[in-house]
């Protein structure tokens, strides 16, 4: 996979991440139940809804920095060692920061 498929397929994550960000917020501003015994399910849905969207939030980051080394030419780049983080280790894990020996 060459840099430009790589950064494609970031687009694409960062669209899918940005669409599932939107929709968990749509459901953290519903009202809850009027029945006092389904509120408690409703709480615990919120909380989870508001830690998926954390998690998105942060591989949203991810995408964006990736993104950026690609446009400034240091994508695949290792930012401990400045050593090349091998292509196998980006095809896995494009946001990938640091080679596998400084990630350990």
């Amino acid at each position: 996979m060459n840099v430009n498929e790589i950064a494609e397929t970031l687009k694409g994550r960062l669209a899918e991440v940005h669409a599932e960000i939107a929709r968990l917020e749509q459901a953290t501003i519903q009202p809850l139940s009027a029945k006092f015994a389904d509120q408690a399910n409703d709480l615990e849905e919120l909380a989870t809804n508001e830690g998926m969207e954390v998690q998105h939030i942060h591989e949203a980051e991810q995408i964006l920095a990736a993104l950026a080394r690609i446009e400034a030419g240091h994508y695949g780049e290792c930012e401990t060692c400045g050593g090349e983080i091998a292509p196998a280790r980006l095809a896995a894990l494009p946001t990938a920061t640091r080679c596998i020996k400084c990630a350990a």
